[in-house]
């Protein structure tokens, strides 16, 4: 059995590991060999995927930040079609990466038409999209849609897709994350120290444009603060050299470390960090959090004025439930002042916290139960075997 997987974003190689493990698990259950190959990241070839490209280093969001990914992203892609013409799969299951997969869908239904495709993880178009034919084009490519949230499965499924909703990984992966007394204690915190992570960037362009005003925030929390730790998991090996000069232009007083985030989140008081899973990942940690994002100027500009974008929320905490969880700063409220404001207006205020921590209890009741990745296994080979492949 021959599985292809397409992802391109940290958090998407994070969630293809997780369900190729479960994969190769209900192989060796039903005892027939499995092979995956994929292109992605290092989390996925740990997991047991052979990776013919590393799709990590080109992701990017929004149009003026995907310009300089554009001809790496086109070559890729040439690559990845020249693969499976000369490898044809079995299956092939997108995840997320959205702009690449769309194209990577559609070059397999014209020219692969018996191998069908799963769609795990899909574009957040339940929440936002200027462009409706692109709902369209996901649910005619999509043998099979595993959807993570509740609305989207509702969304996907009124727009015609064959959708199973399996819950939210992050389910699983945090259930394996330790106490927060435990991970204090491997850290070395006492309990006098305050323990804010820094969460900057899981892709290139975040680093220019989120890096900074986090810094600066840190920089005037710990000219208040005088007992604060900085921890900043590291999300990419590429990243730590312009991260460690970051600290030291910023004189923070932190620590970069390539330890699994989640024995350092569970440890920690506070969370400045960038919109994404990771802000999820906090959620189910019990952790506050104050989040921020920043786009190009001609990113937003043409969100603000040529598609006359109305999107709610950016964080996942507030999408969830479609209401304030967690503080949101967006583009040009993220500045270090304005980040290092509301951090303290949560560290000092226990209410605060405690609402923010109401509002997780509320979002762990609508992501569904541990087992996400089995399920979602279940529902790959079933499918595999109503097309006669297992």
């Amino acid at each position: 059995m021959n599985i292809f997987f397409s992802t391109g974003e940290v958090s998407g190689d994070l969630q293809a590991a997780a369900l190729i493990e479960a994969l190769f698990k209900h192989a060796k259950q039903q005892h027939f060999d499995l092979k995956i190959t994929a292109i992605g990241g290092r989390r996925m070839a740990a997991a047991g995927a052979t990776l013919i490209a590393d799709s990590t280093s080109i992701a990017a969001f929004g149009i003026q930040e995907a310009l300089p990914m554009l001809l790496p992203a086109l070559a890729m892609q040439r690559q990845v079609e020249k693969y499976l013409k000369t490898n044809p799969p079995d299956l092939v299951i997108l995840v997320d990466y959205e702009g690449f997969n769309s194209g990577l869908g559609q070059f397999c239904q014209r020219d692969l038409p018996d191998c069908p495709i799963v769609y795990y993880i899909t574009p957040q178009f339940w929440v936002y999209t200027p462009f409706p034919n692109k709902v369209k084009d996901l649910v005619a490519m999509s043998d099979r849609i595993l959807a993570i949230f509740p609305e989207e499965a509702r969304f996907l499924e009124r727009a015609g897709g064959q959708v199973r909703w399996i819950g939210n990984p992050l389910v699983d992966r945090m259930a394996q994350a330790p106490s927060r007394e435990t991970a204090r204690q491997a850290l070395g915190l006492k309990s006098i120290d305050t323990a804010i992570a820094l969460l900057p960037a899981s892709r290139p362009q975040e680093l220019k444009l989120l890096l900074p005003s986090i810094f600066g925030a840190a920089q005037q929390l710990q000219s208040q603060l005088p007992n604060v730790q900085f921890w900043i998991p590291l999300s990419n090996p590429e990243f730590a050299a312009p991260i460690r000069a970051a600290i030291a232009q910023y004189q923070l007083n932190a620590t970069l470390t390539e330890q699994d985030s989640r024995q350092v989140l569970a440890g920690m008081d506070l969370a400045l960090t960038k919109s994404g899973t990771v802000a999820l990942e906090l959620a189910l940690l019990n952790v506050p959090q104050v989040v921020i994002y920043r786009l190009a100027p001609l990113t937003m500009w043409a969100a603000r004025y040529l598609f006359r974008a109305k999107i709610p929320f950016i964080s996942p905490p507030n999408l969830l439930l479609m209401e304030t969880i967690v503080p949101e700063l967006l583009q040009e409220n993220a500045s270090a002042t304005n980040i290092a404001t509301e951090a303290l207006a949560v560290l000092q205020n226990p209410e605060r916290q405690a609402q923010i921590r109401q509002g997780y209890a509320r979002i762990r009741q609508e992501i569904g139960e541990p087992g996400v990745c089995d399920r979602a296994a279940k529902e790959i080979f079933q499918l595999l075997a109503e097309r006669g492949k297992v």
